[in-house]
């Protein structure tokens, strides 16, 4: 693929895939449902693709393409460790791949360490329910933040255009799948979490319970949680038990767009900041068993 097809088809390629994954495991979910949904969908879709709507219309009218496009810049002028290095084309595709995983990794431990960013990524949390649209819920001030930190990832990486647009379709791709509520047998999920971040390996990060939801960060690829001591196996209220979401945040009116887009205003950052002192586990555990 040359560079002008990456940027110049970028908007149909992300959204054909985007489409195909989200219609893939929205039927997934129909048909092998993990948890019994306790809040239909008309109560939670609009208000999630709602947001999804109008974060891609703030990116494609202030910062359209924005990753390629430091990528292009980056092959242009030298900049990054790749460009610098002149790694073969293949390589440097995966090898870069790999790095920008990591970025989001530490990104997204970012978001919940620093309380103003945790404000931010609550949106994200307080979904009371975890499907394919909870992985396209973020408010529109963590998409800008998000897509700012990725660009400065992929300058100093000096990654190639193409891997660029191959991660942006994977990490899209992956944040379906890994948020939906589709049943994988046991033996599937143990092989699978080695590769790619399942369902149930990142539904534990939702949990209400405060040691759980600072657990896997993951969002494509598994091996940071396992290398930097992040992992947990599973809820220990097991996964039809757990109570997903925040605890200030239980009202269905919580659920509501206009609601979302207040919530980083409202309130304290609340509890779940990575800083702050975990409570004692007969408590946890407690809150984890709460319907």
């Amino acid at each position: 693929m040359s560079k002008l097809p990456a940027l110049a088809y970028e908007p149909l390629i992300r959204l054909t895939a985007f489409l195909s994954v989200f219609l893939a495991v929205a039927a997934w979910e129909v048909l092998a449902p993990r948890r019994p949904r306790m809040l239909s969908r008309a109560v939670r879709w609009p208000h999630n693709l709602g947001l999804l709507l109008l974060d891609s219309v703030l990116l494609r009218l202030l910062a359209p393409g924005a990753a390629i496009a430091v990528a292009l810049a980056g092959e242009t002028h030298g900049w990054g460790l790749f460009n610098t290095l002149a790694l073969p084309g293949q390589l440097a595709v995966v090898l870069a791949v790999v790095l920008l995983d990591l970025a989001i990794y530490f990104q997204h431990v970012m978001f919940h360490a620093v309380p103003t960013l945790w404000r931010l990524h609550r949106v994200h949390h307080t979904d009371l329910e975890f499907d394919v649209t909870t992985g396209t819920r973020f408010h529109p001030i963590e998409i800008l933040v998000s897509t700012g930190i990725k660009c400065a990832a992929v300058a100093a990486i000096g990654a190639p255009a193409v891997a660029v647009l191959v991660f942006e379709v994977l990490l899209s791709a992956t944040a379906m799948f890994n948020h939906a509520n589709g049943r994988l047998p046991g033996a599937l999920d143990r092989v699978l979490r080695w590769i790619v971040v399942t369902p149930d390996m990142h539904r534990v990060h939702h949990s209400v319970v405060y040691n759980e939801t600072n657990s896997n960060f993951g969002f494509n690829l598994p091996w940071w949680d396992r290398l930097f001591g992040t992992y947990r196996a599973q809820p220990a209220a097991g996964h039809a038990a757990m109570t997903l979401g925040v605890d200030r945040f239980r009202c269905r009116d919580d659920l509501r767009l206009d609601r979302l887009l207040l919530q980083p205003f409202r309130a304290s950052p609340g509890g779940y900041a990575i800083n702050r002192r975990p409570e004692p586990l007969a408590r946890e555990q407690g809150e984890g068993g709460r319907a």
